[in-house]
């Protein structure tokens, strides 16, 4: 009865969020300045706190330390994501203040396809014990050719849902105020929003062949890693405008966040060996993450000073 209960909370929370965010917030396009975006940032990571805290007090603290793993893992991971909204932005010459709708028509695309690979990838989990081999796997192979890789430009022009998005509907060269599509001499267009929507949509379809798979890893309890996706996606918006001026000063991040990937990919592939405890992963997860922060914040002021001298 208590799960009932706190499945009910979390789509009610979810729904009061949506329609305050779109129905009230989003109501006239407007460019969402640090302060706003900051205040929802604390908001999310609030929520996904006391969220946290419920449960603990339905399903014990081993549940909880992995929604909180699959939760920080997650935003880690997001990173890439808000590197790719910049990107598609400056492509496609996007407006300030149309860049909040676009991200939030976005996200909820991303909340269905979340729940469409957690599910699958728990089906296949439960349909095959080998499963957890080959997951494990392809985040140590992930994390490892991040580790290596250089800097890799995206290039939205080339994007494949593009092409086929231009083979069905023409895109007009400027924007419509805060329209997706438009009528041009009574022909259908789609607009540069919807186009940079196409792009995002399917850039965080990419993303999540390596999300799900490490939340996965942290947990296969599908109410546990469903829920704290969702919340770290739902405040993914708010962060982009947070972090947009700043996200290259996180130069060693990424190389906090391919660890992990590897890290928990050896927790799959060895737990019919070794059980590394929830607590354990947590700690390692969350202090990986940390000391890549306080790494790039630590090269950022000594550049800093080095400019000054």
């Amino acid at each position: 009865m208590a799960v009932t209960w706190l499945w009910a909370g979390f789509v009610l929370v979810m729904s009061v969020m949506m329609v305050l965010d779109l129905g009230i917030l989003q109501k006239k396009a407007h460019v969402m300045t640090v302060r706003q975006a900051a205040v929802m940032v604390g908001i999310w990571w609030a929520l996904a706190g006391f969220f946290a805290l419920a449960v603990y007090f339905v399903y014990g603290h081993d549940k909880a330390f992995q929604f909180v793993s699959a939760y920080i893992l997650e935003q880690s991971l997001s990173v890439d994501n808000l590197f790719v909204f910049i990107l598609v932005f400056s492509f496609f010459n996007i407006e300030p203040e149309n860049q909040p709708r676009i991200l939030h028509w976005g996200i909820l695309g991303a909340i269905a396809m979340r729940f469409i690979f957690i599910f699958a990838g728990l089906s296949l989990l439960e349909a095959s014990h080998l499963m957890f081999y080959v997951f494990g796997a392809i985040l140590v192979f992930t994390g490892g050719k991040m580790m290596l890789a250089g800097e890799e430009q995206m290039e939205p022009g080339k994007n494949p849902a593009l092409r086929l998005l231009h083979k069905f509907l023409p895109v007009t060269v400027g924007t419509h105020g805060h329209k997706f599509f438009t009528r041009i001499d009574g022909v259908l267009h789609a607009t540069p929003l919807f186009a940079a929507l196409v792009v995002i949509e399917a850039t965080d379809l990419i993303f999540a062949v390596d999300s799900i798979p490490a939340a996965l890893g942290v947990s296969s309890d599908l109410f546990v890693v469903y829920t704290s996706n969702i919340f770290a996606v739902m405040g993914l918006r708010s962060t982009y405008f947070l972090l947009a001026g700043s996200m290259t000063e996180f130069r060693y991040l990424k190389h906090g966040v391919s660890a992990v990937l590897v890290f928990v990919g050896v927790k799959m592939i060895i737990k019919d060996w070794y059980h590394i405890p929830t607590g354990a992963s947590l700690a390692v997860i969350g202090g990986t993450l940390l000391l890549a922060i306080a790494a790039s914040l630590l090269l950022r002021g000594k550049h800093a000073r080095a400019h000054a001298a």
